[in-house]
């Protein structure tokens, strides 16, 4: 196995991006009304003026002109953990990725950083390898297992098992993901726009994986490049790595010059964290203390009513309750363009969280519930690390197979690290199952779109398992906001909205509107 390069291609983009950008700029004091991208350029004169306030505005960060421009990339041989480190760590992108709870990992399908040689390399690639056998060698062993528990909640499908072997497949599939390294390939659309695709430019060198990030962007850079030259002459240099905040803290906090494997450091964290956590994959921290007053208060101010016109319970109930506000019903989603309904941004949680890095790379597409993401191996202890799926705890032999290949998993990840490995590329090595330590925050109206997506029994495990713990934390301190939110057919049901089930042929096989939240439970 050799280093494959990324491959980037640039599907379309805004006709001239950067003339765009400094015509939005200069429509904003235009007298003539709209100013269009080809006016930009008519004589020298405009020219002229187009380069000056495209100075002006980008030195005094005037920047939203930037926006404007879009860009629609697909991306090849990048991997999960490049994904998960940088594309998605921030909410201003949209992302199609393939999915490795329903589609087959391919052998051999890893990312090889080019810069290993030698000793590193051979290691490196003995774990990956390792790791991918696991991941087949538990696909095949899941199955039995798999197959009786979809049959305990299908079971009218018991009678004709053939017909629904490819579901089954799947199920296999997303639990034997667990054990693929963060390395793994993925391929997806990625589409940003012009302000993002300057700040991919400037943090390009950034943990966790610079070297991947740096072949990425510098390639998506250089399609833009073909397409309009000015939009990317415009762009800040890169920082360099050792100018990066996360480096700088590294290298004044361990007085090294270079960020370095941690162990000892990161066991004092982990312990912190985790005995705070009590087993649990969230915890409610903070929140807005009068939330239901200030909720209450919101909806009045919208309508313009006093408090004797309209109580908090009243008020609260008009926004929450799916039969009064059918926004919540719609698969649309378009509470944000709702005025009673955007009454619910003024209420915030935060939450502590542990999840696997699988579970995670599902959780930060709610771009609007933001969290503050590790340095990965900052997190490393050294020791085995990870998530186990409920199925797998619940079946000795699935549960004895699974840590066995966890131990060689993190054993090949140490023998890499000892032979001189760097911190970056360890990170590959990682199992998906690891788990990510971080804080997530939300307003009220975003956590409800992420609750009641969440809650059905088709959601990712863990991310159906925190969300229950949230809405647990919230009914004990704020019971009426947290009574009104539930699985999405629940939902539609109290709106009165049929199906009740939104997910047609995708339907979990369990009537969760019949139940109430204390009684949520699943094992696939």
């Amino acid at each position: 196995m050799e280093h494959q390069k990324p491959i980037v291609q640039l599907l379309d983009a805004t006709t001239e991006p950067f003339n765009l950008a400094i015509a939005s700029a200069r429509t904003c004091y235009s007298s003539k009304g709209i100013l269009l991208p080809e006016d930009m350029v008519r004589t020298e004169k405009s020219l002229e003026i187009r380069d000056k306030v495209a100075k002006s505005t980008k030195k005094a960060g005037h920047l939203t002109t930037r926006q404007h421009p879009h860009f629609i990339f697909t991306l090849d041989k990048v991997s999960r953990q490049f994904v998960w480190s940088f594309l998605h760590s921030h909410p201003y992108y949209n992302s199609e990725q393939v999915s490795q709870r329903y589609v087959e990992v391919k052998k051999e399908n890893y990312y090889i950083p080019p810069t290993l040689s030698g000793k590193q390399k051979e290691l490196y690639l003995e774990a990956v390898e390792s790791a991918s056998n696991a991941y087949f060698e538990f696909v095949e062993l899941l199955h039995p297992f798999i197959q009786d528990e979809y049959f305990l909640v299908y079971k009218a499908r018991a009678n004709y098992p053939e017909k629904w072997q490819q579901p089954i497949k799947k199920k296999c599939l997303e639990v034997a993901r667990y054990l693929l390294p963060l390395g793994t390939y993925t391929y997806l659309y990625h589409s940003v726009n012009g302000l993002t695709l300057h700040r991919y430019h400037r943090l390009m060198n950034s943990f966790d994986v610079p070297e991947e990030q740096r072949l990425v962007v510098e390639e998506m850079i250089e399609k833009v490049k073909e397409i309009d030259p000015l939009y990317v002459e415009e762009m800040d240099d890169p920082i360099p790595l050792e100018e990066t905040a996360e480096y700088k803290f590294f290298k004044d906090f361990y007085q090294d010059n270079l960020f370095e494997y941690r162990p000892e450091a990161a066991k004092n964290f982990v312990r912190e964290f985790d005995e705070d956590m009590d087993n649990r994959y969230s915890r409610l921290v903070s929140y807005s203390s009068n939330g239901p007053e200030v909720l209450a208060s919101s909806v009045r101010a919208v309508l313009g009513l006093s408090k004797t016109s309209l109580n908090d319970e009243e008020a609260i109930r008009l926004v929450m309750d799916p039969s009064k506000n059918k926004h919540l019903t719609s698969t649309l989603n378009e509470t944000t363009l709702s005025p009673l309904s955007r009454a619910m941004f003024n209420v915030h949680y935060s939450f502590k969280k542990r999840i696997s890095h699988s579970a995670d790379s599902q959780d930060q597409r709610h771009r609007m519930v933001p969290g503050s993401r590790p340095v990965l191996m900052s997190q490393y202890t050294g020791m085995p690390d990870y998530i186990v799926p409920k199925v797998v705890l619940k079946y000795p032999q699935l549960e004895e197979t699974y840590r066995r290949r966890m131990d060689g998993i993190f054993k090949s990840l140490n023998r890499f690290i000892e032979a001189g490995g760097s911190p970056e590329h360890a990170s590959y090595l990682l199992p998906n199952a690891f788990p990510v330590r971080f804080y997530e925050s939300g307003d009220l109206l975003n956590l409800h779109h992420k609750w009641r997506a969440r809650t059905c029994y088709n959601a990712q495990e863990e991310i159906f398992q925190a969300s229950i713990n949230e809405l647990v934390d919230l009914t004990k301190v704020q019971p009426e906001i947290a009574k009104w939110i539930k699985a999405p057919c629940w939902i539609r049901l109290q709106g009165d909205i049929k199906p009740y089930c939104p997910e047609g042929d995708h339907y979990c096989g369990t009537q969760v509107w019949k139940r109430e939240l204390d009684e949520y439970d699943r094992t696939l």
